[in-house]
């Protein structure tokens, strides 16, 4: 799949859009999601033309990786996440309702998230 240089986030990045954000550095952008699922619910978006986590592992430099995945780290430690715990996820594709083409982790905190998957589909 290529990229589309006109989805949400990448018009986010281009300041074309506004969002509430949370942290930025020059790997990463974290802001506020727009319809939480949970009390906390941030989005971290690469600065970078990635449609998921394959591409973005695939195609990425190292530093970059890294970085992205340190600014998350960094967001979770600003917010204080860390004293009841928090959940990442990626979706990738379809299967995993990847709404957004461009590769982003979710961080969810602030209430028992539950289990990861109900034991129905196991």
């Amino acid at each position: 799949m290529s990229y589309d240089s006109n989805n949400i986030f990448a018009r986010i990045l281009r300041g074309e859009i506004p969002c509430n954000k949370a942290y930025e550095d020059q790997y990463a952008l974290a802001f506020h999601d727009i319809a939480p699922q949970a009390p906390v619910h941030l989005l971290v978006i690469p600065k970078g033309e990635y449609v998921s986590f394959d591409d973005f592992s695939r195609l990425a430099s190292a530093e970059a990786i890294a970085g992205f995945y340190r600014a998350a780290q960094k967001v979770a430690e600003q917010l204080g996440l860390q004293a009841g715990g928090y959940r990442i996820l990626a979706n990738t594709g379809a299967d995993a309702h990847q709404e957004v083409m461009h590769y982003h982790l979710h961080i969810f905190a602030g209430c028992d998230l539950g289990s990861m998957i109900k034991k129905s589909l196991v």
